[in-house]
């Protein structure tokens, strides 16, 4: 009888060294020839598809557990309650969900990066809203800021992939007003260290100049207003708010 065939993986571990505090990803490709994402993580590694759930499971027959969700909480109406099962079920779409996203990131594929962050946002929302305790809802809403940041980077530079300079600094400035709302309604610690969530703000703008630096970019109408209002000219600061008015009618 010849020897079974070997479950280890001692050979992808020796030949893909684990570095801590360094996202490491990889494309490969199945059996059937289909594309796959691998993660490298302490003491093995993370198999991913790349469409879909990023277990390749079809729950109840959705694409992902969010859109089983949302099916049926049309179909019980007031009867639709999160229970036991479906929370963990909503966990388990936010790890995986979480995996997929640092692979893109790290992969720099930024376009899909963003999809994954923004199924993650809309699941946060559904899961709040429904939320059978808010200790398990804060489980989740504690990381949006964090989900945010990652959205609102992917998107401006997949923007700047597709030589969009402009539309990577407006998707910064208006993903800035997003998470200052969401800061805004944040619930901090005992010490009211906000910690991360400032460091998120400053590195979208220290994103944000680079990017209106390196392109030679002039400034927005809603920066100059700004700069107009600090120097106290007051006349200057009306004429551009004109030409805001003028600019939102005509879109």
């Amino acid at each position: 009888m010849g020897r079974p065939p070997a479950k280890h993986l001692d050979r992808i571990l020796a030949d893909w060294a684990f570095e801590p505090g360094q996202p490491q990803a990889r494309r490969v490709v199945g059996a059937d020839g289909r594309e796959l994402l691998q993660l490298r993580v302490d003491m093995g590694v993370l198999q991913l598809e790349t469409v879909g759930r990023p277990d390749s499971e079809r729950p109840h027959g959705f694409p992902t557990y969010y859109d089983y969700l949302v099916s049926a909480a049309f179909e019980e109406g007031d009867r639709f309650v999160l229970n036991d099962d479906r929370c963990l079920q909503i966990d388990r779409e936010f790890y995986q969900f979480y995996h997929r996203r640092i692979c893109w990131l790290a992969l720099r594929e930024y376009g899909r990066a963003a999809q994954d962050a923004e199924h993650t946002l809309r699941l946060m929302d559904f899961s709040s809203a429904n939320a059978p305790v808010e200790e398990w809802a804060w489980m989740h809403e504690q990381y949006r800021p964090f989900v945010m940041f990652h959205r609102i980077q992917a998107t401006a530079l997949a923007e700047l992939e597709s030589s969009n300079p402009e539309a990577a600094v407006q998707a910064i400035d208006l993903g800035l007003e997003q998470l200052a709302a969401v800061l805004d309604e944040k619930e901090f610690d005992e010490d009211g260290d906000e910690g991360d969530d400032d460091a998120f703000v400053e590195k979208l703008r220290e994103m944000r100049g680079s990017i209106a630096e390196h392109y030679e970019l002039k400034p927005s109408l809603a920066d100059q207003l700004a700069q107009a209002i600090a120097a106290e000219q007051y006349e200057r600061a009306a004429e551009i708010r004109d030409r805001m008015s003028r600019a939102s009618r005509k879109s």
